[in-house]
């Protein structure tokens, strides 16, 4: 599947935004609560939601809706501290 092509101006406004709805759609997150996420949300082992199980359809659901492809080796620990690391690996994956 390939990604429709976004004007660049409104990259990064789409991608936060995709993030947020995948996070809400996957792990059952309010729409207020999606809405407060900032860099330094802390997700993986501080969000009770975000559990290994969660990831595995979080990362399925980012390459769906971005056409990315993301690579078990490129997964760790780090990607999943914050909202911002998150955000900042889906945003180098979605403009490679």
């Amino acid at each position: 599947m390939t990604k429709p092509p976004l004007p660049a101006d409104d990259d990064q406004v789409a991608i936060d935004a995709t993030l947020r709805a995948v996070l809400r759609d996957v792990l059952g997150l309010s729409e207020e609560r999606a809405a407060t996420l900032d860099e330094m949300t802390p997700l993986f082992g501080a969000m009770p939601e975000l559990d290994s199980m969660s990831v595995v359809n979080l990362l399925g659901e980012l390459e769906e809706r971005l056409g990315i492809r993301i690579e078990d080796d490129e997964v760790d620990g780090s990607m999943l501290d914050t909202f911002g690391h998150l955000l900042g690996f889906v945003r180098s994956k979605a403009q490679a």
